[in-house]
């Protein structure tokens, strides 16, 4: 059974930065691509970025690329996601997923298998 647990949210002021931890279990991590989403008040979830760890190949939605980085640390089965320059508007619920079959045509549409999630705000 696929476990995923989320951690490292808090309260950070605007331009700060944050790191969240997507811990893994269940499943060949190499094998699966795992996302990170996040959903705002209101607001439908939204793909943020994933990472496939067999070969480190990445996907970034184009408001991150340039402030967030997707890592993995494959010994020990996690996640991580370094967020920069952090804007109020970054403020979610972010949550991590998996996908078995991940390649580029897929993007962030086949994603399941849901944290419970890690809650940040970004204060300004």
């Amino acid at each position: 059974e696929v476990q995923l647990v989320e951690s490292g949210g808090g309260l950070v002021q605007a331009g700060g930065s944050l790191r969240l931890s997507c811990a893994a279990s269940g499943f060949s991590f190499d094998d699966y691509a795992i996302g990170w989403f996040r959903q705002a008040p209101g607001k439908e979830r939204e793909g943020v970025s994933c990472i496939r760890p067999s070969d480190g190949s990445t996907l970034y939605y184009v408001s991150v690329e340039d402030r967030f980085t997707i890592s993995s640390d494959n010994a020990k089965n996690t996640v991580y996601l370094q967020m920069n320059s952090l804007k109020p508007e970054d403020t979610a619920v972010y949550y991590c997923a998996v996908d078995p079959y991940w390649d580029w045509a897929r993007g962030f549409s086949y994603f399941g298998s849901w944290g419970q999630g890690t809650q940040f705000t970004v204060s300004s």
